[in-house]
């Protein structure tokens, strides 16, 4: 009889053929997707806020050339009212200035004047700087003067220009609103002498409770005391209504403070001639 075969270990087992292979539907047409949305242009946003910063920063330009024409001009006409050797500073506050120039009337106005002189004038007292705070200020239809409804101001004085105007030489004293004066004697001696100085009628300077604090009080040094403390000093090319109400010691001068109404600022053929002024409210533009 016939053996059976022994199974071979690596003999795959058997599977039978299936010819038919799954069925997988054909679509020739790919699915349908819609179309994307349109993206957002930016440009429209961006037109928008150029036309706004234009329509802002067109008027605010406009606006400040015509304050920097005005400052200029009135530079020029504070000059040859005040006799300095440069334009004073000058600065038109508020917003729009076209407004103000129209209305006639500049509400805020500032003023820095440097080196105001003195005339030849005996007790005359130049001024270092001049520092004006100008409110409701109009000009004249002949432009020969300008007027302020109302003014602060504070005016610097140098020891070296005090000491020139009073012929002795003087500095800050020990006390408030003290001055010291120095007179030199004979053989290396000095007087050393102390005052007080204090606001007086006519924008001036009065000097009161004079005191020798050192060395000997000789007839010539008292005769230059009396000489230089005798008489006030007065402050020249102050403008018409301001006045003077007081007045402090610093470390390189004197400090003066004044305010007034009605302040007139003169031109220079006009400076007498206060009665006959036009104070029309008409501005250039």
């Amino acid at each position: 009889m016939p053996q059976p075969h022994q199974h071979e270990p690596n003999q795959q087992p058997y599977e039978p053929y299936d010819p038919y292979e799954p069925y997988e539907p054909y679509d020739a047409q790919p699915a349908y997707e819609p179309p994307a949305a349109p993206r957002r242009t930016r440009r429209p946003a961006v037109a928008a806020v150029a036309l706004l910063l234009l329509l802002v920063l067109v008027p605010v330009a406009v606006d400040r050339f015509l304050a920097v024409q005005v400052e200029s001009r009135a530079a020029k006409a504070f000059q040859q009212g005040m006799h300095t050797p440069l334009p004073p500073e000058v600065h038109v506050h508020g917003f729009p200035v076209l407004a103000q120039v129209a209305a006639g009337s500049l509400r805020d106005v500032d003023v820095t004047a440097h080196d105001i002189p003195a005339d030849d004038t005996t007790s005359a007292l130049p001024v270092s700087e001049l520092s004006l705070h100008l409110a409701g200020l109009t000009k004249s239809d002949d432009d020969r003067q300008a007027r302020a409804r109302s003014a602060r101001a504070t005016a610097r004085l140098t020891y070296t220009d005090i000491s020139d105007a009073l012929g002795v030489a003087v500095s800050r004293g020990s006390g408030p609103g003290r001055l010291k004066a120095t007179v030199a004697l004979p053989l290396g001696n000095s007087v050393t002498a102390t005052t007080t100085v204090s606001a007086a009628a006519g924008n001036r300077i009065a000097f009161k409770d004079f005191e020798v604090t050192a060395g000997p009080l000789s007839g010539p040094a008292d005769a230059v005391l009396d000489k230089a403390f005798d008489q006030p000093l007065r402050l020249q090319n102050i403008p018409d209504g301001l006045h003077l109400r007081s007045i402090t010691t610093t470390e390189t001068g004197l400090s003066a403070y004044f305010s007034g109404t009605s302040v007139t600022f003169h031109a220079p053929d006009t400076a007498q001639n206060t009665a006959t002024a036009n104070t029309s409210s008409r501005l250039p533009t």
